[in-house]
């Protein structure tokens, strides 16, 4: 996803620009020394920081500004403009802090700031594991780190690769648009400068929560002050003889590329977000797509039927052959049978119906389970001294008072870092609005808050045009926001969720 918005444009900010000029919390981009940057009053203060995101280099002077952050209009990547911390995910990395000068009218952006070293608060545990190297693992790991915390800290995760970007496995990277080195999140240094100890390919047999122990297939055995569970979850499997691909694991996309061959032809079972993307990836390496579910729209339950008819006609556009209202009976050795009896002919078959959360382990420690691991809203399980975050963690939403459980890639990273707080003593309470995008060739459709059901879908703009907000609503209460372009929108949106302003989401996208 590469991007040339970190080109330095606009005035130079260390020659200076007038004051008046600043207008309130609406950021002003220059350069300086060649560099991006922005300028952003609030109140009598300045700020002066990087305006490119650091993740895949989104614009963050066309983002919005909310108190002393500023969040990027891209993937809602949060900063500090105190410090450049990314106080959010799905940014990893700081953005740089200049040094302000004001002289009259004039306010000139000086030098680099160097960073702080943040110090752990007192009582910190001694030692910290966390079962799980996906997104809620490993941003709670670089969280305790970058807070401040020097105990000894373990990570374990299943898989042999190490920590990866995992919503480009059905993107990007499956569509051939993006080389695998783009993929991990960290190389293998990084870890260890920042001595955390990674298992990799390591799995874990059990927990015991009173001795604060676990064991490794291996036969060892690992003590812990804290333990966070990150374990996330696993893709359903159809219970029918045959080869089929899955997709969740970057082994299982690099699986899918190798078969995947101009000409080819592919079976696609599920009209899930997984599901579709995949269809476009395959459809851009000119494979031969059919798509089976059982619904007649795809995403009507989740969207809604004017969505859903929307991204069908995309996918038929592009040459996706869809059989809807249909299952699969059976699977063989170069041909799909559906239900209704037809026969379709396929190189290979990828399985998108879905995932389960990772419970095992939890469950035979004896935590409370309830369609996924019970948490608080400091996300501490039943067993005391034990987190849960990610996708397997069904933890107390403030907006609706009700446990939910929501499986996206930026939310589970966010439950990750405010899991590291937690552990470490900080009292903090996990409010994060749900976020999500998926793009499915040329389009990429954005989702804001959570809507199980709704009453009633209010629209403005059009989808054909590709500028268009939808907002779920049940009871007069906005529950979700979805949107196609409109980024500055949703921004907006996700605040007014966050502050529980609902005059405000009604005014972003009135009743019709």
């Amino acid at each position: 996803m590469g991007s040339d918005q970190g080109k330095a444009t606009g005035p130079d900010l260390a020659e200076g620009v007038p004051y008046a000029s600043l207008k309130e919390g609406q950021p002003l981009v220059g350069q300086r020394e060649g560099e991006a940057v922005m300028l952003v009053r609030r109140g009598q203060e300045l700020f002066a920081v990087s305006s490119t995101c650091t993740h895949y280099s989104g614009p963050l002077g066309e983002g919005l500004v909310v108190d002393d952050t500023v969040r990027c209009p891209w993937h809602h990547a949060c900063f500090s403009l105190r410090t450049g911390e990314a106080v959010r995910a799905p940014a990893l990395n700081p953005i740089s802090c200049f040094r302000v000068e004001r002289a009259g009218d004039l306010v000139r952006v000086g030098a680099k700031i160097a960073p702080t070293t943040a110090k752990a608060p007192p009582g910190a545990p001694d030692s910290i594991v966390i079962i799980g190297a996906g997104a809620a693992g490993n941003a709670a790991a670089e969280a305790l780190r970058r807070r401040g915390y020097t105990g000894e800290l373990t990570m374990i995760g299943r898989e042999a690769d190490t920590p990866y970007d995992r919503p480009n496995l059905s993107k990007d990277y499956l569509a051939g648009t993006a080389p695998e080195e783009w993929i991990p999140l960290r190389g293998e240094d990084f870890y260890r400068e920042q001595k955390i100890t990674l298992l990799r390919g390591t799995a874990v047999t059990s927990i015991d929560p009173r001795a604060r122990t676990l064991a490794l297939a291996d036969g060892r055995s690992l003590g812990w002050d804290r333990l966070l569970l990150a374990t996330g979850a696993d893709p359903v499997k159809l219970p029918l003889a045959g080869a089929m691909f899955s997709l969740r694991t970057l082994a299982d996309s690099r699986a899918i590329v190798a078969a995947a061959a101009p000409g080819k032809r592919a079976v696609v079972i599920g009209a899930s977000f997984i599901g579709m993307e995949v269809a476009a990836a395959l459809r851009a390496r000119k494979v031969e797509v059919h798509v089976v579910a059982p619904d007649a729209v795809p995403f009507e339950r989740v969207l809604g039927a004017g969505v859903g008819e929307f991204l069908h006609s995309i996918h038929a556009e592009h040459g996706v052959v869809f059989h809807s209202g249909e299952t699969v009976t059976a699977v063989t050795d170069g041909s799909v049978t559906l239900a209704g009896g037809k026969t379709l002919p396929a190189d290979f078959v990828v399985a998108g119906i879905g995932v389960r959360p990772t419970t095992e382990l939890a469950a035979a420690a004896g935590l409370t389970i309830d369609r996924g691991v019970v948490v608080d809203e400091k996300l501490e399980t039943s067993a005391p001294g034990i987190f849960a975050a990610g996708d397997l963690a069904r933890w107390p939403d403030p907006r609706t008072g009700s446990l939910v459980r929501v499986e996206h890639w930026v939310l589970a990273e966010r439950m990750g870092q405010a899991a590291a707080l937690s552990m470490l003593g900080e009292k903090i309470r996990f409010d994060a609005v749900p976020f999500f995008w998926t793009t499915q060739y040329d389009l990429t459709l954005s989702y804001i808050g959570h809507a199980e059901r709704w009453d009633r879908i209010d629209v403005d703009g059009r989808l054909e045009s590709r500028d268009c907000a939808l907002a779920y609503r049940a009871g007069g209460k906005t529950l979700a926001v979805v949107t196609v372009g409109r980024d500055q929108l949703r921004l907006e949106a996700e605040r007014a969720m966050e502050h529980n302003d609902e005059a405000r989401l009604q005014a972003l996208v009135p009743q019709r």
